[in-house]
């Protein structure tokens, strides 16, 4: 199997997950990085032995015509990055939020699909281990047809610390953190056709909302509340962990802490243990959302190889924009809103 030879694009706090897990990609090598930073790109090139290093993108993307680039900056250069690459032919996964704006994301879209490239989001949450293993409880039928669910997503964990530009935005939580949740919730119980959603700024210290509650009204009779927090003190802090509860009309479901599935049914209550692999690489508590960053570029060279499009596609992506701009929309006017209406 030949290898693919990738790019990466911005060597921060969360692109060094990324270094790691391409390393155990099948068949696919990280052979040049590029950031602005001088200290930033040493260290990355030193600690995973990359010797082509780039201040530069497009430069880079010329020079070394890569079979991928991995795009891990922050979303206000996403959309020139990705046309970038669109223009070169050059494949490209992109970090969340794909774009600031749906306008952006529209077009960036539209211009990998003239291209003929594939565009993946970096959307990791559904790829987490315990996600996956709710996914299989719900297609396996084991609880029926699902009329309610939640997926929350509640802690304190100071994530400011090591990404200080999240106290800075006048959007926070919902676009950093409930778009995982809603797209999730997506994942697992279809797209919405509406959304309501109240918001609220418990920590002075910093300017977004860091409380999010969201009511999603999906196919048929079935709803869902999506609930994220970086303001509750829990006795046990769960960060990064997401809890999950469907009811359907044949049982019921319950992600609940410590990654502990139960499932109940007429035939009484079993329970498993689905937490995440604690990589060589991997941290507590991280290791659950490391792992699921695996998963996802496994997956996204598979579909490269297959010719297969990437399940979080950039088109499907913008269904879960389009629920965190929804979201922004009924919080300020307290209306309830279609999704639909912001592709």
């Amino acid at each position: 199997m030949t290898t693919l030879g990738g790019a990466l694009i911005g060597c921060g706090f969360f692109a060094v997950n990324q270094m790691h897990a391409w390393g155990q990609v099948p068949g696919a090598a990280i052979t040049a990085i590029c950031d602005r930073d001088p200290a930033r790109l040493q260290a990355v090139g030193d600690a995973f032995g990359i010797a082509a290093r780039y201040a530069d993108a497009e430069t880079m993307l010329r020079e070394v015509r890569p079979d991928f680039v991995d795009i891990a900056t922050t979303a206000q250069s996403h959309r020139a990055l990705v046309e970038l690459a669109a223009s070169l032919k050059i494949p490209a996964i992109c970090q969340k939020p794909f774009a600031p704006t749906m306008a952006d994301a529209r077009a960036m879209v539209e211009a990998c699909e003239s291209a003929g490239v594939p565009l993946m989001v970096h959307e990791n949450f559904r790829w987490q281990s315990a996600i996956l293993a709710v996914k299989r409880v719900l297609d396996e039928g084991t609880i029926g047809t699902p009329f309610f669910g939640r997926v929350s997503f509640r802690s304190r964990y100071d994530v400011f610390s090591g990404q200080p530009y999240l106290a800075e935005g006048e959007r926070f939580i919902v676009e950093d953190l409930g778009i995982h949740a809603l797209d999730v919730a997506r994942f697992l119980f279809g797209n919405a056709s509406a959304i309501t959603a109240r918001t609220a700024r418990v920590n002075p210290a910093i300017r977004g909302e860091d409380v999010a509650t969201m009511l999603l009204a999906h196919a048929g009779a079935m709803t869902s509340v999506v609930d994220c927090s970086y303001a509750t003190l829990n006795e046990e802090e769960l960060f990064p962990q997401t809890l999950v509860e469907i009811d359907g009309d044949a049982g019921s479901l319950r992600l609940g802490a410590g990654y502990r599935l139960s499932v109940t049914t007429s035939a009484g209550a079993r329970h498993e243990d689905v937490s995440p692999e604690l990589l060589p690489w991997a941290s507590r508590p991280w290791h659950n959302i490391q792992e699921s960053v695996l998963l996802i570029q496994r997956h996204f060279v598979d579909c490269l190889r297959e010719g297969r499009t990437p399940d979080t596609s950039g088109a499907d992506n913008l269904k879960t924009l389009a629920l965190v701009e929804a979201a922004y929309r009924s919080a300020a006017t307290g209306r309830t809103i279609d999704p639909a209406r912001e592709l």
